[in-house]
């Protein structure tokens, strides 16, 4: 095992990074600790509590002896219902039952603000529990251009912030070779909390988060609308292709009583992972600047 002493500092900030990106969020101990053995030894020293009580305990049919007390459970070492309640995991909001809250609290909120409240206080999806932050939109409202990702990265979650990290910085790039910035145009996703590992959502965890990123896009009324990676051009378009299948093209998107033209590119991450894919981003942002300057969105 590598000690962090042998590590130089820049070794030391990349495995820290690999953690965090793994899901790792929580150092627990400073030293390790045998858990198989500790829990030996507490059921060891349980044996001997539980043998007496056993031998003071009466048959099944038999009745104490006079002047000895009957054993029973002690009822002031239980907790109370409402503190096991508190103190045992909680029960999970039935799927369904999650979908109706959430379209019942999106449909309320009259303007983003309230919007960014109610998804505040909304628990019952349950990638809200394992997330540190709750990714809202972003940028500007009235700009009539939107741009949308799938689900807060591990930067994210900690920036408190849309499209952070190495990414974010491509992301500032491509957005500024067509002419835009982060300040010019509304940033969201589709999710609001990070899934533990950066994982891929659920099915059932995208239908809860589905009112809510459907009440941005009718509240905000974006004229044009550009979707990063996968799982986001999946969601709206209702395919099941890859990205390679589903960018490039224009497609028309409905949320409430507006329907918007959408056009689907690589996610940043995924050219970061795979450079060669900048050529097919470029070609989709030239179409996406093209629809803006047809919309008076951009000026030429």
């Amino acid at each position: 095992m590598i000690s962090a002493n042998d590590l130089s500092p820049a070794e030391l900030a990349a495995l820290l990074h690999f953690h965090a990106d793994a899901g790792v969020e929580w150092l627990l101990e400073e030293e390790a600790i045998d858990r198989f053995a500790e829990f030996e030894a507490m059921k060891a020293a349980r044996r001997p509590a539980a043998a007496q009580a056993q031998q003071q305990r009466p048959a099944a049919g038999e009745r104490p002896a006079p002047g000895q007390a009957q054993v029973r459970p002690n009822a002031a070492a239980r907790p109370a219902p409402a503190e096991r309640a508190a103190s045992g995991p909680q029960p999970a909001i039935p799927d369904g039952e999650a979908v109706q809250q959430a379209r019942f609290v999106a449909e309320t909120a009259r303007s983003l603000v309230e919007l960014k409240t109610a998804i505040e206080a909304f628990n019952g999806c349950n990638l809200k529990h394992s997330a540190r932050s709750t990714i809202f939109a972003s940028g500007d409202a009235e700009s009539g251009i939107m741009v949308i990702g799938l689900a807060p990265s591990a930067e994210d979650d900690r920036e408190g912030l849309p499209f952070s990290g190495k990414s974010g910085q491509l992301f500032d790039k491509m957005l500024a070779a067509i002419g835009l910035t982060r300040s010019s145009v509304l940033l969201t996703q589709v999710i609001p909390w990070r899934p533990p590992g950066n994982r891929a959502p659920s099915a059932a965890e995208m239908d809860i988060c589905r009112p809510f990123i459907e009440r941005q896009i009718a509240l905000a009324e974006p004229k044009a609308i550009l979707l990063l990676g996968n799982f986001s051009a999946r969601f709206f378009f209702g395919e099941n292709d890859t990205i390679h299948g589903l960018r490039g093209r224009w497609k028309e998107i409905a949320a409430a009583d507006c329907v918007i033209p959408a056009i689907a590119s690589l996610h940043p991450q995924d050219l970061l992972t795979a450079p060669v894919n900048k050529r097919l981003a470029w070609n989709d942002l030239l179409a996406f600047q093209a629809k803006l300057k047809s919309l008076s969105l951009l000026r030429n």
